[in-house]
């Protein structure tokens, strides 16, 4: 069904992002944006992403003037934006004793500090017109610790408390808020986890998540409901959440999880033939 909305998505060159331009594009009006603007240009030529409906723009999350600019040229553009999709993120894993200074930064700086800005400059656009939807995605790392995956869940964990604060900010102008927390989704990310040892507990749910799955989930929950929070897999957010309420319970159950997952990942390994 097609509607006059407008979004503003992130990390569009890949993964999450890509395939919901591309689920989108026919119903909404998109201004997709990445860093990679290389990599953006080749998904709207491959995928076809018509250009009445999707423009393209280069976005720095990390850069705040970046956003001003993507919120000027959605207006230009469109004449209004509606929702704001966070999608853009980061990880890389390891444990928080080895990693490099930089990766506590990028982890940072991307999936929580990007969220941050965007929400900063859409949300006072919100405010001001009375309407809006703001859209973050998550994790289940956003409720549940992943031993591993330390800077990814501080960062995540961040998105969550800003998440939920936000959205009482904001109720008062007429704007919703939506968390959305997905378990391991297949795309580029999961793809670059699966020959670290420290990223065991992203394979131990029962299966992996696919951009599908997201994309049902959006068009028939978030977007047209605009929840608060989201949980994808429920089953597996409610043991997210378990280990949120009662985190020494999840410990002993922490290992059983981890070797599950590296069944996974060796069997993943094979079937790549690395």
């Amino acid at each position: 069904m097609q509607t006059t909305q407008v979004i503003v998505m992130t990390g569009c060159a890949s993964g999450i992002g890509r395939h919901l331009t591309r689920a989108l594009a026919g119903a909404y009006r998109i201004l997709a944006t990445d860093v990679n603007v290389t990599g953006l240009e080749q998904c709207a030529r491959d995928d076809g992403w018509p250009k009445e409906h999707v423009r393209t723009a280069k976005l720095d999350v990390r850069n705040g003037g970046e956003w001003e600019e993507a919120l000027r040229l959605a207006l230009s553009a469109f004449g209004r934006v509606d929702v704001l999709m966070n999608v853009a993120g980061y990880l890389r894993p390891g444990y928080a004793h080895e990693v490099e200074p930089a990766e506590v930064d990028t982890h940072l700086d991307v999936n929580a500090k990007g969220v941050i800005h965007g929400c900063r400059v859409l949300g006072r656009h919100f405010a001001a017109q009375r309407s809006g939807h703001v859209i973050n995605v998550g994790s289940l790392a956003s409720l549940a610790p992943a031993p591993g995956l330390s800077l990814y869940v501080a960062s995540k964990y961040a998105v969550r408390g800003f998440t939920l604060a936000l959205s009482q900010e904001l109720s008062r102008f007429g704007v919703h808020v939506t968390l959305v927390m997905p378990d391991a989704v297949q795309t580029p990310m999961l793809d670059l986890q699966v020959d670290y040892d420290e990223a065991a507990l992203t394979f131990s749910g029962p299966r992996t998540l696919t951009v599908q799955d997201l994309e049902r989930v959006f068009i028939e929950e978030v977007l047209p409901h605009r929840p608060l929070e989201v949980t994808i897999p429920m089953t597996r957010g409610l043991i997210a959440r378990l280990a949120s309420f009662v985190p020494g319970a999840i410990v002993p159950l922490s290992p059983v999880f981890a070797t599950q997952g590296r069944k996974k990942q060796k069997a993943l390994k094979a079937l790549k033939g690395r």
